[in-house]
Order: structure tokens, then C-alpha cells, then sequence
């Protein structure tokens, strides 16, 4: 018996919403990153994109527990002397909460081509609109 390897023509690509209202920022990033990857699919296959493209909707309402709003830093570095800056994650949710969905994401994807591949069918709304209809996504449930 052989091993089934998906081939990308094959694949068949759904439309999915996940509610980001009230949920723990690093259990909606892992969700996600789950459906981008296609491990929710039994023709998963490492290494192709089998994944499904995810709508986050109301990002604003998502939660970090603990003291991680105070102690959480998002950094970055402009490439120049002197160039790095630091945001706690309270700032950056109030200014950016699209951003810190999509970096916590990102985090879950693999680093390489096939997760740049991946993290472009993730969209990330603020509030609870998106322009998406006409692709007739699914609310997704999981594991709750």
C-alpha cells in the first residue's frame, strides 16, 4: 500500500470565519494556523499548502491572560543604528489589533515559502464586517 501525497490541483479550498470576541489570543492564532495548514483535512500532506483561507473577524475583542498586556513586547528593528522599537502588546491591541493577530499567526506557520504561501489566505477584520460574502464562508466551530 502506498502513502497518499495531495497533489496543489487537487486540493479543494473552503472559506472559513473564525470569532475572535472574547478568546485567548494564542488559542485563536493556533486554530487558525491549524486550517491554514490543512491539518483539519485528512489529505494533509506536509509538504503542500492543503489549507482552507480563514477570515478573523472582531480582532479588537481578543484577550491576552496573565500580565502578558504589560510585559508582552512587540520589537522590531528598522535595520539602522538605533533603529529598534518596542510596543507593549496593550498599546499595539488598542492602535494595531489586526497586526497582532496576524504576527501571533504567523508565529504558528512553517518559516519558509510555504508559510508566506500559507499566512496569504489569512485575513484579519477589526470589527465584525468583512467583504468576503460572495466566497459564502462557513462559521467554524472546532474544538470548543
Amino acid at each position: 500500500m502506498t502513502t497518499y501525497m495531495a497533489k496543489p490541483q487537487e486540493v479543494q479550498r473552503k472559506w472559513y470565519i473564525l470569532d475572535a470576541t472574547g478568546k485567548p489570543l494564542g488559542r485563536l492564532a493556533s486554530e487558525a494556523a491549524r486550517l491554514l495548514r490543512g491539518k483539519h483535512k485528512p489529505i494533509y500532506t506536509p509538504h503542500v499548502d492543503t489549507g482552507d483561507h480563514v477570515i478573523i473577524i472582531n480582532a479588537e475583542k481578543v484577550v491576552l491572560t496573565g500580565k502578558k498586556l504589560d510585559q508582552k513586547k512587540w520589537q522590531r528593528h528598522s535595520g539602522y543604528p538605533g533603529g529598534f522599537k518596542s510596543t507593549d502588546y496593550r498599546t499595539l491591541l488598542q492602535t494595531k489589533p489586526e497586526l497582532a493577530v496576524q504576527l501571533a499567526v504567523k508565529g504558528m506557520l512553517p518559516h519558509n515559502r510555504l508559510g508566506d504561501k500559507m499566512l496569504k489566505k489569512l485575513r484579519v477584520y477589526r470589527g465584525s464586517q468583512h467583504p468576503h460574502q460572495a466566497q459564502q464562508p462557513e462559521l467554524w466551530v472546532g474544538q470548543e
